[in-house]
């Protein structure tokens, strides 16, 4: 399975930003595919990645972390098994790489990360 990630971008505080993620899957039953970021910092590691987002593709359910309910949507396009993430009323705290992740019966799949900045 692999992901790839588009999207992402330089914007100012409150604006707006789209990203996706394709998976290279011909079905997503049983997956659940989101994102995690990685904010900027010489001594980030693996496990200072950050919840963001996911979509449980079956069910039908959403995910969200706590610094971004209500501001980030995440919805799917099943035809293009793809996820897409609306973010909005962007802050500088979330200036970090988002990394996409397809989640299938205990296996991680991880994508290359898209960088986004927010300037205050």
């Amino acid at each position: 399975v692999q992901l790839q990630a588009s999207g992402g971008g330089s914007v100012q505080a409150g604006e707006s930003l789209t990203i996706s993620c394709a998976v290279s899957a011909r079905t997503l039953n049983r997956y659940t595919v989101g994102w995690f970021r990685q904010p900027p910092g010489p001594d980030r590691e693996f496990v200072d990645r950050e919840f963001v987002a996911a979509f449980a593709w079956s069910a039908g359910y959403r995910y969200y972390g706590d610094s971004v309910q209500g501001r980030f949507t995440i919805s799917r396009d099943n035809a293009k098994i793809m996820v897409t993430l609306q973010m909005d009323r962007l802050i500088p705290e979330d200036t970090a790489v988002y990394f996409c992740i397809a989640r299938h019966l205990g296996d991680d799949f991880w994508g290359r990360g898209t960088q986004v900045t927010v300037s205050s």
